[in-house]
């Protein structure tokens, strides 16, 4: 995944840098408008995390410019306008997403998976596949080396997850987000639950690695063999 960061603080710009790169994004950066529209205009991103008060040319005016221009690439802007009449020229001028400083990465990252996610081509297909892990959507029939694994619906939601992800930290924030429908973190060991079990699973099969623990992070699914 590759992100752009368009934002005039240094302070915000490594915070926001450092935790995508945390993440395994590939993060590109600008100081100033200007910079920051010949970036977007110019390469391939997956997200593009604008800051509304720029130096050279001011966030919304880089984003009207990118939206006349055709580019559809999803974006999040930043701002410490919170007032809900900033947020609306924000939505209104292409923004995908509105957030207000402060703010927590945990909760930046997630939306901006979210903003992805929506943006991505639909797919047919009903199976999932990492190494020797294999998923069939419609039956809901998991297999390992050709043997099945009976999974409780929430395994197997969490694992589906991780399957869609494969090789990716996946944080507790999002975890929870996507598998338990929670905005939050609830505080709870539900998530290191679920993972002994499925890793149970994966161990009586000879896998015991496949789920890895990336500790401060959260879970990366590792390809099996």
């Amino acid at each position: 995944m590759r992100v752009l960061i368009v934002e005039d603080d240094a302070t915000t710009l490594q915070y926001v840098a450092e935790g995508f790169t945390a993440q395994e994004y590939q993060v590109d950066t600008a100081t100033n408008g200007h910079d920051g529209l010949y970036k977007a205009k110019n390469n391939d991103f997956d997200i593009i995390i604008l800051d509304r008060m720029l130096p050279q040319i001011d966030g919304l005016t880089l984003l009207t410019a990118l939206r006349k221009n055709g580019n559809d690439t999803p974006v999040l802007i930043l701002s410490a306008l919170s007032h809900v009449d900033e947020r609306v020229k924000g939505l209104r001028a292409g923004g995908d997403d509105y957030m207000t400083k402060p703010f927590a990465f945990a909760e930046l990252q997630v939306r901006a998976e979210k903003l992805i996610q929506r943006n991505a081509p639909a797919t047919n297909s009903t199976d999932l596949e990492v190494g020797n892990l294999k998923m069939e959507l419609l039956t809901r029939k998991v297999t390992l080396d050709d043997h099945e694994l009976m999974l409780q619906p929430k395994e197997f939601q969490l694992l589906k997850y991780l399957m869609e992800h494969p090789n990716k930290v996946i944080s507790r924030t999002l975890l929870f987000e996507a598998v338990w429908d929670y905005h939050f973190d609830p505080r709870t060991n539900v998530i290191d639950v679920h993972i002994a079990k499925l890793r149970r699973k994966f161990e009586e099969l000879g896998h015991p690695e496949i789920i890895e623990t990336v500790r401060g992070a959260g879970y990366r699914l590792c390809k099996g063999n």
